[in-house]
């Protein structure tokens, strides 16, 4: 796995750990541990898939790839 691709999926493991940790804090009264654990497990693959899926890890390449950006867009070259 490259590095932008581990860094996307710990950012979206992290976004979905947040997620948990803020309704966990709320106590709400239909949040039973049960819950909890299986919102915890739903978050943590729907974040990964998310990242595996929405997130790539390569630019788009440039509109004139055999020039350098310098010489693709100088007037003396028209």
């Amino acid at each position: 796995m490259c590095m932008q691709c581990m860094a996307g999926a710990m950012t979206a493991v992290g976004a979905a750990s947040g997620t948990r940790a803020y309704l966990g804090s709320r106590h709400f009264g239909w949040l039973t541990p049960q819950r909890l654990k299986a919102l915890t497990v739903a978050l943590a693959v729907a974040a990964l898939v998310a990242s595996a899926t929405l997130v790539t890890g390569s630019t788009a390449a440039p509109k004139q790839a055999g020039q350098p950006a310098a010489q693709a867009h100088s007037p003396a070259q028209r």
